[in-house]
């Protein structure tokens, strides 16, 4: 999830970011995960949009979820639409055209390439911090001051 709160927060300038909750991946009432207890993420599957709603207002509040969010709608449009289950990333350019279509997740879900995506359209985006130490640029070199004659 970092990671694509880190894109939003580098391009929101630049591009639209839209969020759409479709059916939920792992409920508690089909295909619950260990991973979700653990990240106290445990909800049933949905029945009405309203309990949609909720589940996605919980997310976005208890994880301060920045991203603007959308809801599908109980029959599952936009999730058969743009086949968002459980999680993929879609860039729509200005002309309303798929112009990036990620991997279906979890194990093709790769927020990098849509970063990579975005930089070759809209430029690189600096940090003030580097990833690693190795990334950082090395310090300046400073002079001595000469010892004191005695």
């Amino acid at each position: 999830m970092g990671d694509i709160v880190q894109i939003y927060e580098d391009y929101q300038g630049r591009a639209d970011f839209l969020t759409v909750y479709v059916r939920e991946a792992h409920p508690t009432d089909e295909w619950q995960m260990k991973s979700n207890v653990k990240d106290d993420v445990c909800y049933a599957q949905p029945k009405t949009l309203e309990q949609r709603v909720a589940i996605a207002n919980d997310f976005t509040k208890r994880f301060k979820f920045p991203l603007p969010f959308g809801i599908d709608d109980m029959s599952n449009a936009a999730n058969d639409a743009y086949a968002a289950w459980p999680e993929r990333i879609y860039i729509i350019d200005e002309s309303g055209r798929i112009a990036y279509r990620g991997g279906m997740g979890p194990f093709n879900y790769k927020p990098e390439e849509a970063r990579e995506w975005l930089a070759a359209r809209y430029g690189a985006v600096k940090h003030d911090a580097p990833k690693s130490p190795a990334d950082a640029a090395p310090a300046p070199l400073t002079p001595r001051p000469a010892a004191a004659a005695k």
